[in-house]
C-alpha cells in the first residue's frame, strides 16, 4: 500500500504564497484522492507489488494518470520551501550556460508556465540524451519520466493549486512560487541526474515510498 507522503514543512509555513487552506485542499485531499486511487486501482493485478516508478512507466489510463500525479505532487512538495536556500555553484553555472543566467532562466519558466493551456506542470528537466536542461510543459497528468527526461523542479498550474489564494490569477502565484523555490533540492536533483540518469528518478521515489 502506499501511503500519503508527509510535508517537509509546516503547512502555514508559506506566507501569502500558500495559505493553510490550499494545503489542507490541495494536499490533504486531492493529493490524498490520488494515493488511495491508486491503492485501489493495483489491488490484486500485476501491478500490486511494483514501485511507483515502474507503475507510471508501464500503465496508462486512469492508473497512469493516479501514479504519475503522486509522483508529481510529491516533486512539487519538495521543490518549494518557506525559507530561502542557495543554487549550487554546478546548478548556477548550468543555468547561466542555459539560460545566460537566473534572471533568463526566471523569464523562460515563467513564461512557460503562464501560457500552458489548462491544467498540467511546467517542469526543468536534465536531458540525457544530449546533457542539456529543458524547460517542458505537461498537461493533466503526464510527466516527463515517461520519456527518461529527470525532472529538477517543477511548478503545478492546475488551478486547484493557487485558486483558493490568488483566485485566476496564476502570473501572481508564480512569481512568489519562484521566490520560494528550494534551490538546494534542485541543485541535489540535479548533482544525482548527472552521477545516476534515470536511476535518480528511481531513488527519488523509492525513498518517499518505501515498499
Amino acid at each position: 500500500m502506499f501511503e500519503l507522503r508527509k510535508l517537509p514543512y509546516n503547512k502555514d509555513s508559506m506566507g501569502d504564497f500558500l495559505s493553510s487552506s490550499t494545503f489542507d485542499y490541495h494536499y490533504g485531499k486531492h493529493h490524498s484522492t490520488y494515493i488511495t486511487n491508486l491503492n485501489n486501482l493495483i489491488k490484486d493485478n500485476e501491478f500490486q507489488n511494483l514501485d511507483l516508478y515502474e507503475i507510471i512507466k508501464k500503465s496508462s489510463g486512469g492508473l497512469f494518470n493516479n501514479a504519475a500525479q503522486v509522483y508529481n505532487h510529491d516533486f512539487y512538495w519538495d521543490c518549494i520551501s518557506p525559507n530561502k536556500t542557495e543554487l549550487s555553484d554546478e546548478l548556477k553555472n548550468a543555468i547561466d550556460s542555459e539560460f545566460g543566467s537566473l534572471a533568463g532562466f526566471k523569464e523562460k519558466f515563467l513564461q512557460a508556465a503562464t501560457t500552458l493551456f489548462g491544467a498540467g506542470w511546467c517542469w526543468l528537466v536534465y536531458n540525457t540524451s544530449n546533457s542539456k536542461m529543458e524547460i517542458v510543459q505537461t498537461s493533466n497528468a503526464a510527466t516527463p519520466i515517461t520519456e527518461d527526461k529527470i525532472p529538477l523542479l517543477v511548478v503545478d498550474v492546475w488551478e486547484h493549486a493557487y485558486y483558493i489564494d490568488h483566485k485566476n490569477a496564476r502570473p501572481v502565484y508564480l512569481e512568489k512560487f519562484f521566490s520560494h523555490i528550494h534551490w538546494a533540492f534542485v541543485s541535489k536533483a540535479y548533482e544525482w541526474a548527472k552521477k545516476e540518469g534515470v536511476n535518480s528518478i528511481r531513488f527519488y521515489v523509492n525513498d518517499i515510498h518505501k515498499r
